[in-house]
């Protein structure tokens, strides 16, 4: 059947008549009234790109990186930095991965589709609970959907979620976007030397209480020390009780399903990425109990006509795949590719590789902490804890002045507060440690 394009697009297939009678319905007197655009901001027609070729593209493009300043990182806070082997690049760009959107077609993704399935086996075996998934964005998007998630499963009435104090700011910006239109609101209870204040945390925590989040590693990269003590608290307030860590420390802490974790959310591209400071994917396993309720998309393991094993995608939760009044959440988009990198480079290092990479995150700021704490004007580590990839110290002079200083030497760290800088160390700079020590005597002074 052929119509008439409204204002020529082949996007929007209604007649003029049509279209007056949807502005008449919601009030509108033309389409562009829809829209609240700022002007400095709406396009004007013009792209302002100049055309040039590629030998001017690519000479442009070396004078625009050449400018990034040539620092060694030793930056954490949500972001690390892990030796990536050259083989999970191999793999992962092969063309029947790079051009796979999501896996519609299990006749002809069923590669794609056992990597996913291993790459949730993975995360079920290092969490012990019996359900993960591939789709969350990244680590604040799965929270936000443990958030939402508790809200349905809970059977009292409560509203409140409670988060440490201590948490990244991004993190908890998009936890707020989620619970403000679930009806639900965020509360902090406050630490006890970087770990949970647990007789504050019990003093706060009530039937009122949807969820309680924890993390371990913390922000600061404290090892939370009575998980188990949460979990059991968590429970005699019939609330969910939600954990933040990532695959490399959980390779080698205690297990989540064993101190009473009901949902487990991270960043699992700690593995087969590396720092990008943005991009991630978002860890989120859960109980079998609340299978239907998980976010996004399951790969499932089936048989074929023929009794073959075969894999395919399950339990889509998404109103695109289900009627939209049965939907959990709205998140879709493909984390696959990322899923995969992830599961190769586990693969790849295997039990006994990740549980020495684990170990190496334990011991290397241990090291380092302590050199740094015997230089004059230098505390390290603030906190007495056990502490996993970073540190924070504590510094006479100004953190920023220190902060400025390193970098003036080629280093990054974290300033985070007057006197408090935090550092981070994994296996691809401990090369440079005894250079930044170096750097810390004299930026310390």
């Amino acid at each position: 059947m052929t119509t008439q394009h409204s204002r020529g697009s082949p996007f929007a297939p209604h007649t003029d008549e049509e279209t007056a009678a949807m502005l008449a319905a919601v009030g509108a007197e033309s389409v562009e009234e829809l829209f609240d655009i700022p002007d400095p901001v709406r396009f004007d027609g013009e792209f302002g790109i100049e055309p040039r070729g590629e030998r001017e593209l690519r000479a442009e493009t070396r004078a625009l990186l050449g400018r990034n300043d040539d620092l060694t990182e030793f930056l954490g806070r949500g972001h690390y930095d892990h030796y990536v082997p050259s083989l999970v690049d191999h793999l992962a760009d092969r063309s029947e991965f790079l051009t796979s959107y999501t896996q519609y077609q299990p006749e002809i993704t069923q590669g794609f589709l056992q990597v996913l399935f291993e790459y949730q086996s993975m995360l079920v075996e290092l969490t012990g609970l019996e359900v993960a998934n591939c789709s969350m964005y990244d680590a604040a998007t799965a929270l936000g959907e443990a958030a939402t998630l508790a809200d349905r499963v809970r059977e009292t009435s409560g509203s409140t979620v409670l988060v440490p104090e201590l948490m990244r700011e991004e993190r908890r910006s998009v936890l707020e976007n989620y619970t403000e239109g679930a009806g639900l609101s965020v509360e902090t209870y406050p630490h006890d030397d970087a770990n949970a204040d647990l007789d504050a945390l019990t003093e706060i925590a009530s039937e009122e209480t949807v969820m309680i989040y924890a993390e371990s590693p913390t922000v600061r990269g404290a090892i939370e020390e009575r998980l188990g003590e949460i979990g059991d608290l968590t429970d005699a307030n019939d609330a969910l009780f939600v954990l933040g860590s990532d695959p490399v420390a959980l390779s080698v802490l205690e297990e989540p399903a064993a101190v009473g974790a009901d949902v487990v959310i991270g960043d699992a591209a700690t593995l087969g990425l590396g720092t990008s400071y943005g991009m991630g994917l978002g860890l989120f396993a859960t109980r079998e109990e609340f299978v239907r309720q998980v976010p996004g998309r399951l790969v499932g393991a089936s048989t074929d006509s023929g009794g073959e094993r075969t894999y395919t995608l399950t339990l889509q939760t998404r109103e695109q795949h289900i009627r939209r009044e049965r939907a959990t959440s709205n998140i879709c988009t493909n984390q696959a590719w990322v899923a995969l990198r992830t599961a190769i480079h586990a693969a790849w290092l295997g039990p006994s590789g990740l549980v020495d990479l684990a170990t190496e995150c334990l011991e290397a700021p241990a090291e380092l902490a302590e050199r740094l704490d015997d230089l004059t004007g230098v505390k390290a580590p603030v906190h007495d804890r056990h502490q996993f990839r970073e540190f924070v110290a504590r510094t006479d002079q100004p953190a920023e002045a220190v902060r400025e200083t390193l970098e003036g030497k080629g280093f990054a760290v974290h300033a985070i507060d007057d006197h408090l800088v935090q550092v981070c160390v994994t296996e691809t700079n401990t090369e440079r440690t005894d250079a930044l020590v170096t750097a810390f005597r004299e930026a310390a002074k």
